[in-house]
């Protein structure tokens, strides 16, 4: 899954390079990472044994800013995982042309198999290994899958042990210690915002369109929560262990605080009235609006042509692969790319971040408003240039955040 990641993202971003035209040295500049720690992290397991885990972190390109990026906690987790993922971070942050550059790492552990202790240890431990290559004005770390608030937390007292009081270390921390209001709900609410213009543009109103959610984690439960409140009729949602469909629409405040209440994944069909989905059903449902918000490499050339939605809105990264991608626009199928539609939970981090520099709270209304006019200026660049040049949505982010890298490049110089 995370080649065909690595395989997909660099050739989108090879097209965005022959569309503008780059020289072949620029091209290795761009797609080389700056940086690429792998550090042994020997656990003490709380019987006693020990448990030997690999971290990476990727540092892919800081010419825009420091580097930026999430942690994942999850088996599948090497260094081409990290280093695919952490080139989406720069092309991300580039579209939505906030001040950083790209940056992501993890651990190849399952988080669900260790106690709390044993977690705290591990990431204290990693933060200890990474040791001067993160920082406020270096590297600044956030939640991703497997991580959360919680693991935010132990970051900044790990790197407080020897740099001293410095929250801008890390974001999507707890409020309780310097994380900034709506940074939880902040990429789901971006999903539904590029939604909802993207019904805009195809002249079709959000309100009344029938919608799916693969995915009922942070993302896309929040998605769902907020498309429904939008107007949409949010009418099948999966997770791990399933799905549920209702044709007349699902009550997607019963599964979000049903779902809160677990601490996570549930039997979505347990939870509220609808029939049963299995596998990648939901995927090819007769709906309007598919948001895929789970993994990535979920829609592929075997399934594609099961996907009947006229609009994917990609609330995971990389969910939909190349192949599958150029099948869905010869089909006329709108897609909004991962690194503008799920783009704003970087961009609350950003704004995390410029709190924890000012030592100042922003109330939540001016973080969300600062969010949609955001993203809202990123995608009217990119479908402006869609538009004008009769292109894609994928092709258009691309060549602004490529554009934009380069820019920086020719303006700081070697």
């Amino acid at each position: 899954m995370s080649s065909s990641m690595q395989r997909c993202t660099d050739r989108f971003v090879s097209d965005a390079m022959d569309r503008l035209e780059m020289d072949e040295e620029m091209r290795l500049v761009l797609r080389t990472p700056y940086r690429v720690v792998e550090v042994e992290l020997p656990l003490v397991r709380d019987d006693g044994g020990i448990s030997v885990y690999t971290g990476f972190r990727v540092q892919h390109d800081q010419n825009r800013g420091p580097f930026k990026g999430g942690l994942r906690y999850h088996p599948s987790v090497d260094r081409e995982h990290a280093l695919g993922l952490a080139q989406l971070m720069t092309w991300k942050t580039a579209v939505v042309d906030i001040p950083f550059g790209g940056g992501k790492g993890g651990i190849n552990v399952d988080p669900g198999a260790h106690s709390e202790r044993e977690l705290e240890r591990l990431t204290k431990l990693f933060v200890t290994r990474l040791g001067p290559v993160i920082g406020p004005e270096v590297d600044i770390p956030a939640p991703d899958v497997g991580t959360g608030a919680r693991e935010m937390g132990w970051i900044y007292e790990a790197y407080a042990k020897w740099a001293g009081a410095r929250p801008g270390v890390v974001t999507g921390k707890p409020v309780e210690i310097g994380g900034s209001l709506g940074r939880t709900e902040a990429t789901g609410r971006g999903v539904c915002h590029v939604t909802r213009w993207a019904c805009e543009a195809r002249e079709r109103p959000l309100e009344g369109a029938t919608v799916a959610v693969q995915g009922f984690g942070n993302v896309g439960s929040h998605a769902a929560l907020f498309l429904a409140r939008a107007g949409a009729r949010v009418v099948a949602v999966s997770n791990r262990f399933g799905g549920v469909h209702r044709s007349g629409g699902l009550d997607v405040e019963a599964l979000f605080s049903a779902t809160a209440e677990a601490g996570g994944d549930i039997q979505l069909h347990d939870a509220t009235e609808g029939e049963r989905l299995e596998g990648g059903e939901l995927l090819g449902l007769g709906v309007e609006i598919l948001v895929p918000a789970a993994l990535e490499g979920v829609i592929h050339p075997e399934n594609v042509d099961d996907v009947q939605a006229e609009l994917v809105v990609e609330g995971a990264n990389a969910p939909v692969e190349c192949e599958a991608d150029d099948a869905l626009a010869d089909r006329g199928v709108m897609v909004v790319p991962d690194i503008l539609a799920n783009a704003g939970g970087v961009t609350v981090s950003y704004l995390e971040w410029v709190q924890n520099r000012q030592r100042y709270r922003w109330p939540e209304e001016r973080v969300n408003g600062e969010l949609e006019a955001t993203l809202r200026g990123a995608w009217t660049a990119v479908h402006d240039r869609a538009t004008s040049l009769d292109t894609s949505l994928r092709d258009a982010a691309y060549d602004l955040a490529v554009g934009r890298v380069k820019t920086a490049i020719d303006l700081r110089g070697f």
